[in-house]
């Protein structure tokens, strides 16, 4: 009987071993949902920016409103006739 029980008892050890340290482990599990939660964080972050550069590209082919913003904040530059003033703020 004592026998049995000793089996019994280490048969339990092995299956809590791979319960708690072995591969499948509740660790393991627990790091893996981890994972998951960050890469649907990044995911809704990088649909938010496909999101604003698809309606960015609608208003690139839609008229010409964009563009001209575009050339003027991005690369300085200023329609025929006007004046460009550059406003310098004291440090």
């Amino acid at each position: 009987m004592r026998i049995l029980l000793s089996i019994l008892a280490l048969l339990f050890v092995l299956l809590q071993y791979d319960l708690w340290v072995g591969e499948g482990s509740l660790a393991t599990a627990w790091r893996l949902q981890q994972d998951v939660k960050k890469q649907q964080l990044e995911n809704d972050r990088l649909k938010e920016r496909n999101a604003s550069l698809a309606a960015e590209v609608v208003d690139l082919k839609q008229g010409l409103d964009a563009i001209e913003e575009r050339a003027r904040n991005e690369l300085g530059m200023i329609k025929e006739g006007e004046t460009f003033i550059q406003v310098v703020e004291p440090k």
